[in-house]
């Protein structure tokens, strides 16, 4: 089984590695700068969430039309202009006396660009390590994004107490500026997997019908998507449901249980059993929620939202089998297909969970939003079926020639 030693003596991946941390900084440093901006000038609660978490919304659009892109463009050049984007956006969200009307309109620059080429990056990652090492390097990724946003975070904030929000883009700047100058001197340049011919929004437009009208990719789709938004939905309640540092503590447990997922998953469990424990983990995502429709304590929820985001792990081998069952000259559209759909029903999840929750109280809202995402993998089982790898024949049953 390789390990996390083998996976960082690859120095191509070491430059990725560094590369999501960096930028997993600048998202946060630019996001507090903006959101901090935006409030002031506008005192709206809604349009400083849009100016925080919006961007998603744009890479929606965008991916509709122009996600063949990742397929179509040379894979380093693709993530110099994902790194070029938001070096440009950030510094000029910097110049002083910006309306906040026109920081939305730079907000939307990296995120268009993003769902160009959103599946890029994974086609590099499965191209620079070892076969059989895609889960471990996804998993040590995964890992990069929730500590550095933890850390991100917690520092954009401290620096706001001596630096202004012009100060934190310019910071942005600069670590995206040095992330492009990494990938351009750190990566090798390949070919681009596409065939290059064609229109790209045509093209994005058949390749996505294709992989969502299959009946093999499809249920992979909603297995990644629904019940994880679902789950999403629950934890959008943390704040209405505990007050202060309440949220805290289950926001924290729910970084700390999904870190543990992926490091187990990733790295000590072998293969085959990796795709065993699909069924198990999708269930464990949401099943301890269903002790939120009892009310228990605060300390209670805690622990279960630590138990239940252990299930986000079951995303890494579901990306194993979209891998197995699509064409390579389409794995960056098909790996962008799913970034894109995750933040969508992150969303929408979110949404209903709002939603639900003026009608109940907050903890019976998440166990709502618990029975729905149960429901889903359930009702989603036996089309995963038709995606699952088939058992090796023995040699007294294999057929004669």
């Amino acid at each position: 089984m390789p390990t996390y030693r083998e996976l960082f003596s690859i120095p191509e991946f070491r430059v990725l590695f560094v590369n999501r941390c960096v930028v997993m900084l600048s998202v946060a440093a630019s996001g507090l700068a903006l959101g901090t901006i935006t409030y002031r000038a506008t005192g709206s609660p809604v349009l400083t969430a849009l100016a925080m978490f919006g961007g998603p919304l744009v890479s929606l659009v965008a991916s509709q039309l122009l996600l063949a892109s990742s397929d179509s463009v040379r894979p380093r050049t693709a993530l110099m202009w994902q790194m070029a984007a938001p070096a440009v956006a950030n510094g000029l969200q910097a110049v002083p006396g910006m309306p906040w009307q026109g920081r939305f309109a730079l907000l939307a620059i990296p995120y268009v660009v993003n769902a160009m080429f959103s599946g890029t990056q994974w086609v590099v990652v499965r191209d620079v390590v070892p076969e059989g090492s895609f889960v471990l390097a996804r998993s040590a990724l995964n890992l990069a994004v929730g500590g550095m946003q933890v850390v991100g975070y917690g520092l954009g904030g401290l620096a706001l107490l001596w630096l202004s929000p012009r100060d934190l883009f310019l910071v942005a700047a600069l670590a995206d500026a040095a992330c492009l100058v990494n990938v351009r001197l750190g990566l090798r340049d390949r070919p681009a997997r596409g065939r290059g011919a064609g229109n790209v929004v045509r093209c994005t437009v058949r390749v996505n019908r294709a992989l969502l009208g299959s009946a093999v990719t499809r249920p992979l789709y909603v297995a990644m998507w629904v019940p994880n938004g679902l789950v999403v939905g629950a934890e959008a309640l943390y704040v209405p449901y505990g007050h202060g540092p309440v949220a805290g503590y289950l926001f924290a447990a729910a970084a700390a249980g999904m870190m543990l997922g992926d490091l187990v998953v990733g790295r000590f469990v072998p293969h085959r059993l990796r795709d065993r424990l699909i069924g198990p983990l999708r269930i464990t995502l949401a099943a301890p929620y269903l002790l939120l429709l009892l009310a228990p304590p605060p300390a209670v929820t805690v622990v279960v939202a630590f138990v239940a985001s252990v299930g986000y792990a079951a995303s890494l081998p579901l990306q194993e089998r979209l891998f197995a069952h699509t064409d390579a000259a389409v794995h960056g559209q098909a790996m962008g297909l799913y970034g894109t759909g995750l933040m969508v029903w992150q969303a929408v999840g979110a949404l209903i969970g709002g939603l639900v929750a003026t009608a109940v109280s907050p903890a019976h809202a998440m166990g709502a939003m618990a029975v729905a995402s149960v429901v889903v993998t359930a009702a989603n089982t036996p089309g995963l079926r038709r995606s699952a790898p088939q058992p090796e024949l023995s040699a007294s049953a294999r057929p004669s020639s």
